[in-house]
């Protein structure tokens, strides 16, 4: 099993598709997996490596998404 690093977002439609784009380039950067999941209110992005974590969280900040850091294994 792997532990995983995850933020929870409140993302809809073009923006959701704009955060899988940057999920999917700082996991390829980074030579890791990412993967998404459903959350109770938004959806969660989780990844292997805590700095590619962090690296998605300030994507997010930029595009003035709220994000909520999640661990989960």
């Amino acid at each position: 099993m792997v532990k995983a690093n995850c933020l929870t977002v409140r993302a809809y439609g073009r923006q959701l598709d704009q955060l899988r784009a940057e999920a999917s380039r700082i996991a390829q950067v980074n030579k890791i997996d990412w993967w998404i999941e459903r959350a109770d209110k938004g959806t969660r992005f989780c990844f292997e490596d805590a700095e590619a974590t962090k690296s998605f969280a300030l994507v997010c900040q930029s595009f003035a998404v709220p994000c909520l850091p999640r661990a989960a294994i």
